[in-house]
């Protein structure tokens, strides 16, 4: 039987058990409620009172979300864009991809030799195909044309 979210303690109970599970940002813990059939104002008064307690906090999600990418193999890029994507301000992303303090040329490589097992490219053909790959996966095209040049980082 489906929950009813017709009261404020039933959205909150719902946002809890959401928030229990991992963390969220706000817009994306607003689109589920509203999905379970929360109305706005209510959802709107749990959210701000989540906030208050400092259960629901955007900072922390962006965080979270950073970490997992980046340690997921996934460049600056693609998660920059992942996190527009889910309605986050440009320059809350842009302060939670400086302060994650990861080595992005790093990341690229470590993906890199996992993937391709440290082979530079023999040709043009197989240039593209890893750098494909490794834009797709984020990575700006002057770090993946440093490695693959064999340029050491600096």
């Amino acid at each position: 039987m489906p929950v009813v979210l017709d009261s404020s303690a039933a959205v909150r109970r719902a946002a809890m058990d959401l928030l229990a599970r991992r963390e969220h940002g706000r817009v994306e813990l607003t689109r589920k409620l509203r999905q379970r059939g929360a109305a706005a104002e209510l959802i709107e008064a749990a959210l701000d009172r989540l906030s208050d307690e400092g259960l629901l906090s955007d900072s922390r999600y962006l965080e979270s979300f950073v970490r997992s990418r980046a340690l997921a193999g996934y460049g600056p890029l693609r998660i920059r864009e992942e996190l527009a994507q889910r309605g986050l301000a440009r320059d809350a992303i842009e302060r939670a991809l400086r302060d994650g303090d990861f080595d992005w040329n790093a990341q690229l490589r470590e993906v890199w030799q996992r993937k391709f097992a440290g082979q530079l490219p023999g040709d043009a053909r197989e240039r593209a195909r890893q750098g494909r790959f490794l834009s797709y996966r984020g990575y700006s095209l002057e770090m993946i044309g440093r490695l693959l040049r064999g340029v050491a980082d600096d």
